[in-house]
């Protein structure tokens, strides 16, 4: 028989707290934070060692945010709180259910944030959620009154006594904040960062070893939030009319696995003159059955390619030549990201250098490495438990499951923490091989151009028009900077003056005279983060406070307005527009 699901006596009038964990994050603490393993997707995982070069930036909790603007009950959203901040609020405020999002590695701190409430607020409902509901045994592991796996919103929906089938609410969020780059803060205006955009949760293609398929399902499964082209194509709209925006990082597992989705959204985007920028995750099998006039048409600017590692044996990678597939992207101005594993099954000491050699030479914008890592609630992990190769809490910590630095199960192959250093190996071949990912980046836009500046379709002219705007000023200062920065490495700086000529004669005498000028100010600025790096800076996201509208009625009306706001905080005065300070 069907379990009947919890409800909330008070439904719609509970008072709702949603946390993300408490930081800080790139320390060594008690808790499970890790030097490295920053709250920052690319210096995490993606440009690790390119020092002052790195992409910086952080993400908002995207999830939470989504279940806080799908339900109606009184809700308060803490985004990267301090542990004190977290504290404070519970103190202070009274809620009936807390709900905490957190992965695995974060045990420590969901635990801690657990026994708090439980001081704090005894009479509240802890709900927690996000990867970490996916441990085996995760409800012996903590003090929690609920566990939710998989779509939060509808669980809440139903816990609230809402219609779980209501329409979803799209959040307004931009895709990151806090951006930085060769020690220069970048982004600027809302409108030059691309918006978030939800159409679907979950990949039924299944790989082992995908968190987020296990997730919402496994193979076979996803939740799709918008089903049609029409819907998504409306939902962009709001977001672009609210937000002022034109492009959109879109949260979607393999967007364009959704075929009849997509090429409804295309033809609308024709239709309706739409200059929009897309960021994609997508399979290679996948992008391969769109023609380059497909992408250029739905504005595909930058995908994320799961490219895995030579000879692996994952169905969305059959048939298919990465490398040619990468080549005829960046040819046509679509930036790049390939992720690949180091330490699948077949690795090892003897053969380690030509998996990441084979993997640098795809030579992509962004290039991602990560270890094969069993997480809990995957395939993998089932398999590896079953074997026996899983190495216990004692033997390793939860809070070094990240991916980021050594094996959490004993590898056939590779063993003493060898994986350690080979991953490291991965990101410094690629960074020497290819040069900074700025530079790749720069040269990708400028293909774009090449390849689009003429094309018959005004609004494709239109959108890499924009897209390339940068490269007559900023970013051919920012290649000024880095050519006088490389002086001595002859391969990266013969590539970085080929580029910035090609940029100088594309754009002409205004490129000229702006470049040595941004230039000089960006080395200097180099410099002075590489100096900062070396003496161990750290880079932390500020704390966000967001109440939906029925949380700021609420406070209004008992006349408790949150006071005394904490150093380095960001309160939002509507869930929509977030108040730096």
């Amino acid at each position: 028989m069907k379990a009947t699901h919890p409800r909330h006596p008070l439904g719609q009038k509970a008072r709702v707290l949603l946390s993300s964990v408490f930081g800080p994050f790139a320390q060594n603490d008690e808790y499970g934070s890790r030097t490295i393993n920053p709250m920052e997707l690319y210096h995490n995982q993606v440009t690790r060692t390119q020092g002052g070069f790195s992409l910086r930036m952080f993400i908002r909790s995207f999830g939470l945010k989504l279940i806080q603007e799908n339900i109606k009950a009184p809700c308060t959203l803490l985004d990267f709180p301090q542990l004190e901040r977290f504290t404070a609020e519970i103190q202070n405020h009274t809620y009936d259910i807390i709900g905490i999002g957190g992965i695995a590695p974060n045990l420590g701190k969901v635990k801690k944030m657990c026994e708090l409430i439980r001081i704090h607020q005894p009479g509240a409902t802890i709900v927690v959620g996000g990867h970490i509901a996916n441990m085996v045994d995760i409800e012996h592991c903590l003090d929690a009154d609920h566990i939710v796996k998989g779509d939060g919103v509808a669980w809440f929906r139903r816990y609230l006594n809402q219609d779980e089938q209501a329409p979803i609410r799209h959040p307004k969020l931009l895709s990151g904040f806090g951006t930085r780059i060769l020690g220069v803060p970048a982004g600027g205006k809302p409108k030059n960062t691309a918006a978030i955009l939800i159409p679907s949760v979950g990949c039924p293609l299944g790989c082992n070893f995908c968190a987020t398929s296990s997730f919402f399902g496994g193979k076979g499964n996803f939740v799709n939030f918008y089903k049609t082209g029409k819907e998504l194509f409306d939902v962009m709209c709001d977001i672009e009319k609210s937000m002022k925006v034109n492009s959109f990082f879109v949260m979607d597992e393999n967007f364009l696995l959704h075929r009849k989705r997509a090429l409804a959204l295309l033809e609308l985007m024709q239709t309706h003159g739409k200059s929009w920028a897309l960021s994609v995750f997508s399979s290679a099998s996948i992008l391969k059955s769109y023609t380059m006039e497909q992408l250029a048409g739905l504005g595909v600017a930058w995908v994320w390619i799961g490219l895995e590692g030579e000879e692996s044996q994952y169905g969305k990678l059959k048939g298919v030549n990465t490398k040619k597939l990468v080549g005829e992207l960046q040819d046509a101005g679509i930036r790049v990201l390939g992720s690949s594993i180091v330490g699948m099954e077949n690795h090892t000491p003897d053969n380690i250098n030509r998996v990441l050699d084979y993997a640098v030479s795809h030579d992509t914008v962004f290039h991602q490495f990560m270890l094969y890592t069993p997480v809990s609630g995957t395939p993998l992990h089932r398999q590896m438990q079953l074997e026996g190769k899983l190495l216990s809490e004692k033997e390793f910590s939860i809070a070094d499951s990240h991916g980021q630095y050594r094996f959490n199960y004993r590898h056939p192959h590779i063993v003493n923490g060898e994986e350690e250093q080979y991953l490291l190996d991965a990101f410094n071949k690629d960074f020497k091989a290819n040069g900074p990912s700025l530079a790749r980046l720069i040269r990708v836009l400028l293909n774009g151009w090449n390849t689009y500046k003429n094309h018959p379709e005004k609004r494709i002219r239109k959108r890499v028009a924009w897209e390339i705007k940068p490269l007559k000023t900023t970013y051919a200062g920012a290649v000024w900077a880095m050519r006088k920065w490389y002086i001595g490495d002859d391969k990266i700086y013969q590539k970085l003056d080929s580029l910035l000529a090609e940029l100088y004669s594309t754009f002409g005498i205004k490129t000229r005279i702006l470049a040595p000028l941004i230039g000089r100010y960006a080395f200097v600025k180099l410099k002075k983060e590489e100096q900062r790096l070396a003496a161990g800076w750290t880079y932390e996201p500020p704390t966000y406070v967001d109440e939906n509208s029925a949380a700021l009625a609420l406070r209004k009306a008992e006349q408790k307005k949150v006071k005394n706001q904490l150093p380095g905080e960001v309160q939002t005065g509507t869930l929509f527009k977030p108040a730096l300070r």
